[in-house]
């Protein structure tokens, strides 16, 4: 093998696979670090050239991850177990695209990750990899080494590899949200200690006013925060410090991953939880009760397909075209309400909506035809009436346990 391309984060594990790379396989190793908004890629660049990396490519993605990824996530009301905004899952296939496009651009023979065996991102990655590329080999080096905390300090200590402070936790970060795990977390009765987060005060700790904001979608999209137009991007980086400063967004969840274990979570999404919860309510509004009941399933696939690496399967595609026919008529404004840990919507409007006032109200002027109403219970409660009514038939079952019972 002569070269590979390495997925690069810039942390501990990551940096040990630069010189592990080039030993084990006598390969020249290129890295690959993509800016999601974590911050600290152009350090990693640096870092990985001084490790030895033949070169070091960083692309600034925010744009296509927003533009791409993260529409598709608010149009399908994204949460994995209703709860977690999938950050990290709609990440990797993007991380995966990039990188068959720079392995193919270097002539790299294999794409390596920094992954664990027990984790959903090794699914994410080498499912994406293998659709889209699969000439290309894949290494996953934890999975080979197996190596303690202890011993992987020793080997990049032994190859002068920078030793950070050691952490309590693991995180990853992005725009749409902080995924933070293991140390205290393990423990699911534990609660999670203050220095866990960054984006998000505690609810105990937000401001005692509560703070209302207006956002305005258009077939599904946000376009603008009070009344301001804006990119997605900065939409969403406005949102995560606004809705942070009021505690709105942490989720502490355990989790079923994709490889069978249970898991216990803490995310950050102040964004996400707002933009989310206002797309829900507002699409709720514009669509009839056929819609939104069926749209409710179609969401929960589609968040179970991202969250276990199933992005470039024929089936997103297919829920994509359903989701995008249902937000064709999404368009409006809602104004949410960020108070204590709480985003709640207080108001919605929408020329697309299907909100009648004139049959709505109890007032006058109201347009309802309550006379149609006893024809309609007649109807609706037939199957129910008949049902009972075969229960009651001389010979069946349930009237002779009904006997039974009565003669007891």
């Amino acid at each position: 093998m002569e070269n590979v391309l390495l997925l690069y984060s810039g942390g501990l594990d990551t940096s040990c696979m630069v010189p592990w790379l080039r030993d084990h396989y006598d390969a020249q190793v290129t890295t690959l670090t993509l800016d999601l908004g974590q911050g600290g890629v152009d350090a990693a660049r640096e870092k990985a050239l001084e490790l030895g990396a033949v070169d070091a490519h960083v692309i600034d993605a925010r744009e296509a991850f927003a533009d791409e990824y993260l529409t598709r996530a608010i149009r399908a009301n994204g949460l994995y177990q209703d709860a977690y905004p999938l950050a990290t899952a709609l990440a990797r296939p993007l991380m995966a695209e990039q990188a068959v496009a720079v392995a193919n651009e270097i002539g790299a023979d294999a794409v390596a990750h920094g992954c664990t065996g027990k984790g959903n991102d090794q699914v994410r990655f080498e499912v994406s990899l293998g659709a889209l590329a699969p000439h290309l080999a894949i290494i996953a080096p934890i999975r080979q080494w197996n190596l303690d905390r202890e011993s992987e300090v020793a080997y990049a200590r032994e190859h002068g590899i920078p030793v950070p402070p050691e952490s309590t936790y693991s995180v990853d970060a992005n725009l749409w949200g902080r995924s933070i795990e293991c140390g205290v977390l393990e423990d699911p009765f534990h609660e999670p200690p203050r220095d866990v987060y960054e984006m998000c005060v505690p609810p105990e700790e937000a401001p005692d006013d509560p703070e209302t904001i207006e956002l305005s979608f258009e077939q599904g999209l946000p376009i603008s925060l009070d009344g301001v137009g804006m990119p997605l991007i900065d939409l969403i980086a406005s949102l995560n410090e606004r809705a942070g400063r009021h505690g709105v967004g942490v989720v502490d969840m355990t989790e079923d991953r994709t490889v069978g274990l249970k898991s216990r979570e803490i995310y950050e999404s102040p964004a996400a939880t707002v933009l989310l919860t206002a797309h829900r309510d507002l699409e709720r509004f514009c669509s009839t009760i056929h819609e939104n009941e069926f749209k409710a399933l179609v969401d929960r696939r589609w968040a179970e397909l991202v969250y276990k690496g199933l992005w470039h399967d024929p089936v997103r595609d297919s829920l994509d075209a359903a989701i995008a026919s249902v937000n064709a008529t999404v368009t409006g404004a809602v104004r949410v309400k960020l108070y204590k840990g709480q985003a709640i919507v207080v108001g919605r409007a929408s020329d697309q909506s299907i909100y009648d006032h004139g049959l709505a109200t109890y007032d006058e002027g109201q347009t309802f035809d309550q006379q149609a109403s006893e024809g309609f219970i007649k109807i609706w409660g037939l199957p129910t009436r008949v049902a009972r009514g075969r229960q009651q038939r001389p010979g069946t079952d349930a009237a002779s346990e009904a006997s039974l019972q009565h003669a007891s």
